[in-house]
């Protein structure tokens, strides 16, 4: 089934990589820097670095999609010129497990991992018994456990350092029987009014997509100046060998400036943080 999905998405990205460049002949080709994102924030970042883009002499073209892997697939397959969704945790294991030769080019920003709910205020209101949603992919499953472990909430083993050894089966306490539901990670904030489910470990992108970020539990937030603001930090990301065209150094120079990091630090009110 797995392989099944992955060639769905696989079809579908060359349909869309077709349809991308029968709207471009090859002279605007090579003028246009095209970029897969999340709608949220990372396409309306983008939009603010757009008039330096422009300034450069290039067209930027953003593509906007709502999961975590057809933005890698389009890229490694020629349809994109760089993606911006991701963190190189996530990145790595999707090359592994796909076979991919999709790299880190540059960090732009944090998006603090945060426990959400729409039936409590407080860690301590987590009643016993009730479910608790987590990300399913090894990366952001990892950090939200970890998230949960510094709550209180739940101890996993010690010694434990590498993402894919990060998993539920290695909680080894878990004082309120919570149950642990292992969702694809944009699926999350639309659980936080099942009556079942107490809380929701979501990404920042999709609690801003969601228009959930008012559920924040005070404090139930990945410290932005810890190690895993630099490990986490969402980066663009490019074909393997494309790390210093013009294309991605043009984007580079408009996605790190002031304007940006001005725009970041106005807006997102710490559920985005600049990391440049």
């Amino acid at each position: 089934m797995k392989k099944a999905i992955k060639n769905i998405l696989t079809i579908s990205t060359v349909v869309l990589g077709l349809s991308i460049s029968t709207g471009c002949d090859s002279s605007s080709r090579a003028t246009t820097i095209i970029v897969g994102a999340s709608t949220s924030p990372h396409a309306d970042i983008l939009e603010v670095a757009r008039p330096a883009i422009e300034a450069a002499g290039y067209t930027l073209k953003v593509v906007e999609y709502d999961d975590y892997v057809q933005p890698n697939v389009a890229l490694n397959d020629g349809s994109l010129d760089a993606n911006y969704f991701q963190h190189l945790p996530y990145l790595t294991n999707f090359n592994e497990e796909n076979g991919t030769e999709v790299v880190k080019a540059f960090s732009v920003h944090f998006e603090p991992l945060g426990i959400y709910s729409q039936k409590v205020t407080s860690i301590d209101d987590v009643a016993s018994g009730s479910t608790v949603c987590i990300p399913n992919d090894a990366s952001n499953g990892a950090r939200a456990l970890r998230l949960l472990e510094e709550q209180g909430l739940i101890a996993l083993q010690s010694g434990l350092s590498a993402v894919n050894d990060i998993t539920v089966d290695k909680i080894i306490s878990n004082p309120k029987n919570l149950v642990i539901s292992e969702l694809v990670a944009e699926q999350i904030p639309l659980q936080l009014a099942d009556a079942t489910v107490s809380i929701g470990v979501i990404n920042g992108n999709y609690a801003l997509a969601a228009a959930v970020t008012d559920y924040l539990i005070e404090n139930a937030i990945e410290d932005k100046n810890s190690d895993l603001a630099v490990l986490y930090s969402n980066i663009v990301a490019v074909k393997s060998g494309n790390e210093n065209t013009e294309k991605t150094n043009v984007l580079k120079a408009a996605l790190l400036s002031d304007a940006v990091r001005t725009y970041i630090t106005n807006t997102y009110d710490g559920i985005v943080v600049a990391s440049f």
